[in-house]
This record gives structure tokens, C-alpha cells and sequence, in this order.
């Protein structure tokens, strides 16, 4: 049985040439049916998000978040700051997004998540070690 097996040698029947007439990716439908459906549109991003965009909003965020942070002169007004910091940057990401360039309002928005997460957990820290809440 396994020697007959091995002695079978030929091509599948699948690699035999296609019927004149026939195009790749449609099924070729009996007489008198009528046509399916069109094919299915494919879309595309007319404004693909790139690394370059991306990568200068977050370098330009971080710059912001610098700056904000850097007039606060305690845990109280760096975390304020902070806070102003996010509200503008989320509101020019907005703007960005519906009527700019997509790929820096995400770097946008990703570097002020990061930013308010750095000071939401300093307060974090400072309420957990002196059981004392450190905005108000």
C-alpha cells in the first residue's frame, strides 16, 4: 500500500491552465443568472499618520509640558500648571485633528497623557507618604 503511494507521480489538477476568457477573482456565473454583487470597495487613507509628524508633536509637547512645568515653583502649582498644560494641549490636538494634520495631533495627545500621568502620580506619591492631599 505504501509503495503504491510513493509510485504516484504527477501534477495536481489545479495547476493546469485556466480556461480562455477567465479573469482572476471573479467566478465565472452559468447563463441565464444574473450578476452578483459589484466587488467590495477597498478604501484607503487619503492622509496616512508617519513617524516624522508623530514623533514632532510629541517633541513639541514635551517642550510645552517643560515649560508649564517649569513655573510651578512647588508640587501644588507644577501640578496646576500641569493641568493647564494638558487642557491646551488636548484642545490644539482637537483643532489638529479636524483641521491639520492628524499624525502631530497624536503625538500630541500621547505626550500630554504622559504628562499628566507623570504629575497625577507625584500627587499620587505625596498623598500616599503624608496622607495629606496635595491640591488643595
Amino acid at each position: 500500500m505504501e509503495s503504491e503511494m510513493a509510485e504516484q507521480h504527477g501534477s495536481w489538477p489545479g495547476t493546469a491552465q485556466p480556461p480562455a476568457g477567465w479573469l482572476p477573482g471573479r467566478s465565472q456565473l452559468p447563463a441565464g443568472l444574473p450578476p452578483g454583487p459589484p466587488p467590495r470597495p477597498v478604501y484607503r487613507e487619503p492622509n496616512p499618520i508617519t513617524v516624522a509628524p508623530l514623533l514632532s508633536g510629541l517633541g513639541a509637547t514635551l517642550v510645552w509640558f517643560a515649560l508649564f512645568g517649569a513655573i510651578g515653583r512647588d508640587l501644588l502649582t507644577y501640578a496646576w500648571w500641569t493641568v493647564a498644560a494638558a487642557i491646551s494641549a488636548w484642545i490644539v490636538a482637537t483643532v489638529l485633528a479636524v483641521l491639520g494634520d492628524r499624525g502631530v495631533a497624536t503625538g500630541v495627545a500621547l505626550a500630554s497623557g504622559i504628562g499628566l500621568s507623570i504629575a497625577t502620580g507625584f500627587v499620587a506619591v505625596r498623598w500616599i507618604t503624608t496622607s495629606d492631599w496635595p491640591l488643595w
